[in-house]
């Protein structure tokens, strides 16, 4: 189907927004739009971010360390509002000079360390502590194939397929089809890969599960988008089985609170400073922070 709504000009101007959910936010200059120092408490690991997939690897990650008794994994889970433009804060940007959140800092080290990009910061911690990343060669590359498997995919899964199906301003049937084919290719190629494996990687529970999880498990649950019907989501019935098994560990439960903002007051925990947190939240204090 050919599409002459829009001819390219010679050379692309920004003069306007896109349109969408997020055009206030975008933008063609990196850098800082306004100087603010961001906060830091007194745990080990300062975590600055918001429970989107992407946020919500790195916090499941933390939550499984600590239950497996890791106390070096204690963290402070700063809320980034990234419709507000917090993530272009100076402070923010000094850590993450790409503006995305999760962004971590690393205290116990001197000098601290930026550790940024969800998978980046994945494999940093699951190295640091040495858990949820297989020793043995071959185990740990097979982790990682599908660790970054995830971070090759996934844009075609958020800013290709979310964007055109559920955020732009105007729906195009080329776009739609074209990232729709390539969803399904993907949840096709977890379902094959998890019809022989309990998870990513094998028999074991890694990173690889924790980066995948958050996207493709929220979007076969219609967690993300409110597509699953679209995509027949009922049909990928390995990659049903995986997200279940997942999402029921208690360390998962509390990952996926940290950080959001948005949904049942329940559900959220917006800032993270202590264990206690998950027990003490109260509907006051969601409407304080």
């Amino acid at each position: 189907m050919s599409d002459d709504t829009y001819t390219p000009p010679k050379v692309w101007k920004w003069d306007a927004e896109s349109g969408g959910k997020f055009a206030s936010i975008n933008r063609p200059i990196a850098g800082p739009t306004h100087d603010k120092d961001l906060p830091v408490g007194k745990h080990p690991l300062q975590l600055y971010s918001l429970a989107t997939p992407n946020g919500v690897k790195v916090t499941v990650l933390l939550e499984e360390l600590l239950e497996k008794g890791f106390e070096g994994a204690e963290y402070d889970a700063w809320l980034i509002r990234i419709t507000e433009g917090e993530q272009f804060g100076s402070g923010f940007v000094d850590i993450n000079p790409n503006s995305k959140i999760p962004a971590l800092v690393d205290q116990s080290q001197d000098p601290s360390v930026r550790v940024f990009e969800s998978g980046a910061i994945l494999l940093y911690l699951a190295e640091k502590f040495g858990a949820f990343l297989p020793t043995d060669p071959a185990k740990r590359t097979e982790c990682l194939n599908w660790l970054f498997w995830q971070m090759g995919a996934v844009p075609f899964l958020g800013g290709g397929f979310g964007h055109f199906y559920a955020y732009a301003p105007e729906k195009y049937e080329y776009p739609i089809n074209r990232y729709t084919m390539e969803v399904k290719r993907q949840l096709d190629v977890l379902d094959r890969r998890l019809a022989d494996n309990r998870f990513l990687s094998g028999d074991d529970y890694t990173i690889a599960d924790m980066a995948v999880w958050p996207w493709y498990g929220a979007l076969v649950t219609n967690k993300v988008y409110e597509a699953a019907e679209f995509l027949e989501a009922h049909t990928y019935k390995n990659v049903l089985r995986w997200e279940a098994e997942i999402a029921e560990r208690p360390a998962v439960q509390r990952g996926r609170m940290v950080n959001r903002a948005w949904g049942e007051p329940s559900e959220q925990l917006r800032e993270r400073h202590d264990a206690s947190d998950f027990q003490l939240r109260t509907q006051d204090k969601l409407e304080e922070s």
